[in-house]
């Protein structure tokens, strides 16, 4: 089982990137999915969440910016990312839970910068 996630890049503030995540392999189903952040000096933190059943969290930094989605079909999950901040410079890792195990992607990096 592998994530692979792109759609990072370089945004000025108040800008928006929609991030994407695929898993590949043998897969089934995918229970949870998310989206995780890490920023240099800190430690990595959830951003948001979404269930098998399509039910969200967010982050209280979030609320009202980005959004979760996913396509099951695609085994995929998205972030789309509003109104950035510079303190939403990070890099993003997905994450799925799959058969009760805990997949990660490697990161991307998002960086929000006049």
């Amino acid at each position: 089982v592998q994530l692979q996630a792109s759609g990072g890049g370089l945004v000025q503030p108040g800008g928006s990137l929609r991030l994407s995540c695929a898993a590949s392999g043998s897969i089934f189903s995918i229970n949870a999915m998310g989206w995780y952040r890490q920023a240099p000096g800190k430690q990595r933190e959830l951003v948001a969440g979404i269930g098998s059943g399509g039910s969200t969290n967010y982050a209280d930094s979030v609320k009202g910016r980005f959004t979760i989605s996913r396509d099951n079909a695609k085994k995929s999950v998205f972030l789309q990312m509003n109104s950035l901040k510079p303190e939403d410079t990070a890099v993003y890792y997905c994450k799925g839970t799959i058969y009760g195990m805990d997949y990660w992607g490697k990161g991307t990096q998002v960086t929000v910068s006049s």
